[in-house]
């Protein structure tokens, strides 16, 4: 696995795990609210909407030396709030026709974290279950492998949701990774492999291309694009990276001395977080700032025109469009006759415009060869301020009437 899509896995596993203002008495972190949670079996079976396990379902193409390995990350719960220990369950690099059939699996299990109490835990003590690979040929070329996380803890009926998440696997995600061959997007695919991509299902996860070269596929717990990354600039995990990281960095260094002695005491994960916030500069807050990319647009091809129609000119719109034989140019000034018999326009603020004077500044003709008339009105004070920036009211030629030709 790379660096990067170590740190993007990490970030993703984190995301959501305690949200500011960071306290301990802070209601959204007095009671955990995860994403990606695979419940115990029996708390599962009360609802349509809670599941006791994972599939995801992806397309390889590659031939005889593809593999495919997997790895598990969740998080298990230790205590009556939010906190949970990182837990990992791997299956090895297996080629594709060893996953034929049944394919491989196999069992894990985690004791009661140090931090959950007897009741939390369960009788069971612990989270238990099971990690599956197989694979089926589509063709020569493409092969569909299944991914299975199964939760098989014990976990006493009748309970609620808070409890029921001390059984359960909290932020789960998978990682498939092939080597020889490439995935195709789920969301995405190529004309080739578009039937085997639609034959693929996702059950409690969002399954998105990851890798530089679709090396990878990851099921998220949370829907992304294919290829989702950390930006560049990002100062380090603050548990909410679908946030904007320079104001909640800045709300963290707004915390009062003894908000900050309560989260310090408390969680040692928050703890180092906070940490790693206080000691940003001034410049590192700065570079958070975002950035642009700014290049000219490439040049759209135009519609074709028909015979003798005068020429566009890119923005300024055309020369000249006449219209039922008449001809409306810029610089031409007409009467606003929207609302009356005849005319397109039918909106609440025909009352405002009807009657008044205005000046063509634009001729634009759209590709179904529809006239459109930009337009300023010339009792408006703002006027030259609208031609500047090209701010217009638009209307059809059956909107406006002629009043004098342009010079």
């Amino acid at each position: 696995m790379t660096a990067a899509l170590d740190e993007l896995l990490r970030t993703l596993l984190w995301e959501g795990y305690a949200l500011y203002p960071y306290t301990p008495g802070a209601t959204k972190n007095a009671t955990p609210t995860p994403f990606g949670i695979v419940y115990p079996p029996v708390y599962a079976a009360g609802s349509p909407t809670t599941f006791s396990r994972i599939r995801m379902q992806g397309i390889v193409e590659g031939g005889a030396a593809a593999s495919v390995a997997l790895e598990l990350r969740f998080m298990q719960s230790a205590g009556a709030r939010h906190e949970a220990v990182e837990r990992r369950v791997t299956l090895p690099a297996t080629a594709l026709e060893a996953l034929d059939g049944d394919g491989v699996e196999t069992g894990f299990a985690f004791g009661a974290t140090a931090g959950a109490s007897a009741e939390e835990a369960g009788a069971s003590g612990a989270l238990r279950g099971r990690v599956r690979m197989s694979a089926q040929r589509f063709d020569d070329l493409l092969t569909r492998v299944t991914l299975d996380v199964a939760n098989e803890s014990d976990a006493p009926p009748g309970l609620d949701r808070a409890a029921a998440l001390a059984h359960s696997l909290l932020s789960t995600h998978l990682l498939a990774q092939v080597a020889h061959g490439r995935f195709h997007s789920p969301v995405a695919p190529p004309e080739h492999a578009a039937a085997a991509v639609m034959a693929c299902a996702a059950v409690n996860t969002f399954p998105v291309l990851a890798g530089e070269h679709d090396e990878a596929l990851l099921g998220a717990a949370i829907a992304l694009p294919d290829h989702p990354q950390l930006a560049p600039e990002s100062r380090g995990d603050l548990f909410d990276a679908t946030e904007i990281e320079e104001a909640l960095l800045l709300h963290v260094l707004a915390l009062s001395d003894g908000e900050r002695e309560q989260i310090a005491a408390h969680d040692p994960a928050v703890r180092a977080m906070l940490r790693r916030a206080v000691a940003a500069t001034p410049a590192q807050i700065a570079a958070l700032h975002g950035r642009v990319t700014v290049r000219d647009p490439a040049p759209a091809a135009p519609p074709p025109r028909p015979p003798g129609a005068p020429p566009r000119d890119g923005q300024a719109g055309e020369s000249e469009a006449v219209v039922d034989g008449v001809a409306y140019r810029p610089g031409a000034r007409v009467r606003l006759r929207v609302g009356a018999a005849g005319a397109t326009s039918a909106t609440a603020h025909d009352h405002l415009l009807a009657g008044r004077a205005a000046t063509v500044e634009r001729v634009f003709v759209d590709y179904d060869d529809a006239v459109h008339l930009g337009v300023t009105l010339d009792d408006d004070p703002g006027r030259e301020l609208m031609r500047d920036v090209g701010r217009y009211l638009y209307f059809r030629p059956s909107d406006v009437e002629l009043v004098e030709e342009a010079r």
